[in-house]
Order: C-alpha cells, then sequence, then structure tokens
C-alpha cells in the first residue's frame, strides 16, 4: 500500500488483502499493542515499524553458506536479503582454490567452519553441498549449535530435534509447476469439450 502512496491502512483493507475479517485483524494488533484510530485507521510507517519490530527485523541477521558452488554463489549475490535485515557473513568450501578471505563475504576453509559458528554464535546455515557430503555437513554444523538450515542439497536430510529443516529442491518445484500447467490445460480442455457438446 505504501509503494502506491496510501498514508493510511484500514482494517478492511488488511483483512480483505489476507482473506480474513477487520475484526479478526483488529484483535491480532491488539495482542501486539498496536493500535489505530476508530476513523482514522493506521498510520502505515508507524505500522510497518512495529510490525518489523515485531518480526526482529530492525536486528540483523547473520547466517552462513556452506558450499561455495553455483547455487552458494548466486545466493551471496542476491541483494534481497539486505531489506529482510539478513546478511551471509561467510562461506565455507573444500575447494582450496575458492577460498578468498578478502571477499566481501569471506569465503573460507571449511576447516574453520565450526570454530566460526561457535565463535560468532550463528543459529542459521544455507547448505549448498553435494548430495554425498550433506548429512556430514549438516551434523557438524548442528554439533556447533545451528538451529536451523535452509537445505538446498538434493537428498532428504536425517532429522533431528535441535535443528529444523527446510528442504528447497528445485527440481520438485520444477514438476509441481508442470503438474499444475498440465492440469490446468486438462481442466480447461474439458470445458472447451461440454461447451461444444451444448452448443
Amino acid at each position: 500500500m505504501k509503494s502506491f502512496g496510501f498514508i493510511k491502512a484500514y482494517s478492511n483493507n488488511l483483512g480483505d488483502a489476507i482473506g480474513i475479517t477487520s475484526v479478526q485483524v483488529r484483535k491480532d494488533f491488539s495482542l501486539f499493542n498496536i493500535s489505530g484510530n476508530k476513523k482514522g485507521g493506521y498510520n502505515i510507517d508507524d505500522l510497518l515499524e512495529q510490525i518489523d519490530s515485531i518480526l526482529g527485523k530492525q536486528i540483523s541477521h547473520n547466517i552462513i553458506l556452506v558450499g561455495y558452488g553455483k547455487i552458494g554463489k548466486a545466493l551471496i549475490n542476491y541483494r534481497g536479503f539486505e531489506s529482510e535485515s539478513i546478511k551471509i557473513v561467510a562461506a565455507f568450501d573444500h575447494n582450496p582454490e575458492k577460498i578468498d578471505r578478502n571477499a566481501s563475504t569471506p569465503i573460507l576453509p571449511i576447516e574453520e567452519l565450526k570454530d566460526f559458528i561457535i565463535n560468532n554464535k550463528i543459529e542459521i546455515a544455507i547448505l549448498t553441498v553435494p548430495d554425498l557430503e550433506a548429512q556430514r555437513m549438516f551434523d557438524v554444523i548442528c554439533n556447533a549449535g545451528i538451529k536451523g538450515v535452509l537445505n538446498f542439497a538434493p537428498i532428504k536430510l536425517l532429522e533431528r530435534p535441535d535443528c529444523i529443516i527446510n528442504d528447497v529442491n528445485i527440481a520438485d518445484e520444477i514438476e509441481s509447476l508442470f503438474y499444475f500447467i498440465n492440469d490446468v490445460k486438462d481442466t480447461s480442455s474439458s470445458s472447451s469439450k461440454k461447451n461444444k457438446e451444448k452448443s
């Protein structure tokens, strides 16, 4: 709404946008002591600031990258993290030719991974290593204190109670898109057949 030039937001607009009632919006906001004017709505700048505070966006979240291949490079160069106060503070790789301590995001030897996590109190890691290395590296980083992993490795990691795993399987996502595209084609094809039969 702010990008469209609006200064105020109203509970009914917010409710419509996310599929809940205006009453529920006001109720949810009240849990976090977010208050607006009965007829004046919510000041968008104030509202965004309060929501950012609730989500912890005013605090910089430092994360690490394990595996500096093509996906790892793409993630390090992704600028969208900045607006979410997320910073990849270091990447780690086995290949000595990739090590670059002077890069804007330092690329460090994998041997330094455990100490870096402990010394910098890192809690989240992105895993972009080959499938044969994934489970071992996952165990190493969890044992060092990592609490959450975004896993790009093409295998299912063995879960453990001290770490949350979010799997990102690009091939599965593309297959899912093909499925839904074909489903839409089949639906529209059967609809057009029925319309022809009626006429």
